[in-house]
């Protein structure tokens, strides 16, 4: 299984041999460094934890994390026990190969508190007939029985900011000198979000 995490730079375009246009995501795979491997015999289960993003200056760095000094740190379940792998190994971009299907997964970017309109694509109140000023409102929300309003209806809210996973991402292009993946098409998530990237 491979795995790093990532940071998102944004979305730009390159062109295949045959002069076709690509759209893809540009991520900063790495360097990460694997600062736990855990054990079902030890932990109860098999995982790598890798951190991302070293902490430079020292008075950032508290005593609870003395050999995790980073500023992201995330567990990858495995099947198996991990193979070749040991604490402080160097986790890179060079891992993967061009042409890898990956899953990303990542935190959609937040929309803020939404009416039913946007947040459900409903087609709101009639304009006439008693409606006034109440054409984006959500209208009657309960009934004669039970009584209340039932688990599940679809409310406003507020939209985004939910975990999502893209499966089938395509890497079309590595730069293993500067860490990057360029993979074909959009990622979850702003510029500049934290990603996990599953081979």
């Amino acid at each position: 299984m491979k795995f790093i995490l990532a940071e998102k730079l944004g979305m730009s375009q390159i062109f295949d041999d045959k002069g076709a246009v690509i759209p893809v995501t540009v991520l900063q795979a790495g360097p990460c460094q694997i600062t736990q491997i855990k054990t079902k015999e030890k932990d109860g289960y098999e995982a790598v934890q890798i951190g991302f993003k070293k902490i430079e200056k020292q008075k950032k760095i508290k005593k609870t994390m003395k050999g995790k000094e980073f500023s992201f740190i995330k567990e990858f379940r495995l099947e198996k026990p991990a193979e070749g792998l040991n604490a402080n190994d160097q986790v890179l971009a060079s891992s993967f190969q061009e042409g890898d299907v990956v899953k990303i997964s990542g935190m959609t970017k937040g929309k803020g508190f939404e009416g039913i309109i946007k947040r459900w694509k409903r087609g709101g109140r009639p304009a006439t007939h008693g409606t006034k000023h109440e054409e984006r409102n959500l209208g009657s929300i309960g009934s004669t029985f039970p009584e209340r309003v039932i688990r599940g209806k679809k409310m406003p809210g507020r939209g985004g900011f939910r975990r999502t996973t893209i499966r089938s991402a395509k890497i079309v292009k590595i730069d293993a000198e500067n860490n990057l993946i360029a993979v074909r098409g959009a990622v979850p998530g702003r510029n500049g979000i934290l990603l996990e990237v599953r081979g």
